[in-house]
């Protein structure tokens, strides 16, 4: 069976933070799943100040979020132009999505 492959939207700063747990709890029982946790909106203020390397690796920022409110993501975070668009490519590649 090949390895899940899960989107987990986190637009709100609640949202992420159930977004990390569920990241962390598949990883648990599937650590060859490939999670990315995709932040927008309100969220990203609390993204770019998240220092656990293991979930900063899987956050994929909203470049418009972070412009429109002047923050810098970690080096270690993914950065797209906009989280809409990366979410529907990813699912047109057969990704799971869930919103946290």
């Amino acid at each position: 069976m090949a390895a899940t492959q899960l989107l987990i939207h986190a637009p709100t700063e609640d949202a992420l933070k159930r977004a990390q747990n569920n990241a962390r709890n598949l990883l648990k029982l599937e650590n060859d799943a490939q999670v990315e946790i995709i932040v927008n909106g309100p969220a990203a203020k609390i993204a770019v100040i998240i220092t656990d390397s293991d979930i900063v690796s899987r956050l994929v920022l909203c470049g418009n979020s972070l412009k429109a409110q002047e923050l810098a993501a970690q080096a270690e975070a993914k950065v797209v132009d906009a989280a809409v668009q990366y979410l529907a490519h990813k699912q047109s590649q057969g990704w799971a999505y869930i919103r946290a």
